[in-house]
């Protein structure tokens, strides 16, 4: 690691864009490293001893790796209190209350994800996509529906202040819309996806995944989407 920067292990439009908001909201240098699926990059060796489970993003500190988006934002809130990316008080209580949302949108809502967006991934028969991905979205439905009346009732996801797991909602939105799902079932969740996108930090983030998108496309290994 340079200097002590920390190093993200990320690709364009995946969860990593959330680490990579985050790493921007904080506003300290960082350094990344562009993991190229199509390539196989993720399971060479060389990847596979920094993350073994073959995915983004990973995080060197000059601590070690850290891996699984919610616990790499937990360490960066609690290192970099003042970016306020979470309202950590010490309070056990109302910590475990914080984190219990982080887990809801890395456990509950974000293997929903992949199963709408690419549920090819997960099945070894293609034939039975469809049935998988109506099932995604029936129950991307049922646990997005609390969160949209939630934000009737205020702007952001915690109350009245911005936090990363706006960022994390945001990310699931522009994927599971850019999948197909309607975004006219939740206007309220399409409204907070819209202010989210203007944060100069997640600006800044989709500037630094257009670049590394250019690389790719520049090296011939950018995806391309399955059709739905």
């Amino acid at each position: 690691m340079t200097e002590n920067k920390p190093i993200l292990y990320f690709a364009p439009s995946t969860c990593a864009r959330v680490t990579l908001t985050a790493l921007e909201e904080i506003g300290q240098p960082y350094e990344t490293r562009l993991v190229a699926f199509m390539a196989g990059e993720h399971r060479k060796p060389e990847y596979l001893a920094i993350n073994p489970a073959g995915k983004v993003p990973a995080i060197q500190t000059e601590a070690g790796v850290l891996t699984q988006n919610g616990a790499i934002l937990f360490y960066l809130a609690q290192t970099y209190p003042e970016a306020g990316l979470l309202p950590l008080s010490g309070d056990p209580q109302a910590d475990a209350s914080v984190l219990s949302s982080l887990f809801r949108m890395s456990a509950d809502l974000h293997p929903l994800v992949t199963r709408f967006v690419i549920p090819g991934m997960i099945l070894s028969d293609p034939a039975s996509s469809a049935h998988v991905r109506a099932k995604a979205e029936e129950v991307l439905k049922l646990q997005l529906e609390p969160i949209a009346t939630q934000l009737g009732k205020q702007p952001w996801y915690l109350g009245d202040r911005w936090s990363i797991l706006d960022a994390y909602l945001a990310w699931i939105w522009f994927r599971i819309t850019g999948a197909g799902f309607d975004p006219a079932t939740f206007p309220a969740i399409a409204d907070h996806y819209d202010r989210a996108s203007e944060r100069p930090s997640a600006r800044a983030a989709l500037q630094h995944e257009a670049r590394a998108q250019q690389e790719l496309t520049e090296r011939g290994l950018a995806f391309t989407p399955p059709k739905l």
